[in-house]
């Protein structure tokens, strides 16, 4: 896969393990030991390319299978991938299952031993958490968030897992609140509107659905006769 990325001259490599090794090996088909020697051999193969090298660790918050994850070990990851050479580190909500006061907590844990600008958070919004999470993240110091145009993906090893987090819904949060993004948010609704019709069902997000608070509607008719 690394091979073929570097080929079509791909700029990043993003290495998936779980920090659960019951979804790894559902995910993975392997033990987290064997994803980490696999990532060993794609760092040394990526170094004689221009290619940025990302580790995510899925189930950071949390397992279907095995419930809660120390937080612990997720530290232990961040300093396995760093020590092999990945730069970049995504922390994962890939079940839905994270809450902001967790959230708050292990950024801020991680972020004294990664820079803001080489940490992601990707959250998904299985239980409806996915914006608050990404607020609790940015105000614990985190910068960096993965989303999906109309809220698509998922995971197929997560039972009732929903898609990832929606991009103009998070951009939309970010305006609402004075985080500038330079992302053109009415162009991001106009593409969002055209997937229910391209994907044959209706998507998640809501911005596309209900508009931005300032788009305005003209009054009822009938309050002229009032």
């Amino acid at each position: 896969g690394a091979l073929r990325a570097i080929e079509s001259r791909a700029d990043e490599l993003n290495l998936v393990m779980s920090a659960s090794q019951t979804h790894n090996l559902a995910n993975m088909r392997m033990r987290c030991e064997a994803s980490l020697a696999a990532f060993g051999d794609i760092v040394s193969f990526a170094a004689d390319h221009p290619v940025r090298l990302n580790g995510s660790i899925a189930t950071t918050f949390g397992c279907p299978f095995e419930g809660k994850i120390d937080e612990d070990r997720v530290l232990q990851i961040v300093d396995a991938y760093r020590e092999l050479g990945i730069q970049g580190i995504t922390l994962a909500d890939t079940t839905g299952m994270a809450n902001p006061r967790q959230v708050e907590r292990l950024v801020k844990r991680v972020l004294q031993q990664v820079p803001a600008s080489d940490l992601t958070l990707h959250f998904h919004n299985t239980r409806g958490l996915g914006l608050c999470n990404v607020l609790a993240a940015y105000e614990a110091g985190a910068r960096r968030f993965d989303a999906a145009l109309g809220g698509l993906g998922g995971c197929p090893f997560a039972p009732g897992a929903s898609g990832n987090i929606c991009t103009e819904d998070l951009v939309n949060l970010c305006e609402e609140v004075g985080i500038h993004t330079g992302i053109d948010l009415p162009h991001l609704l106009q593409m969002s509107r055209r997937l229910p019709a391209l994907l044959g069902h209706e998507l998640p997000g809501q911005v596309a659905k209900a508009g931005r608070n300032g788009d305005l509607h003209p009054p009822p008719a009938y309050i002229a006769t009032l």
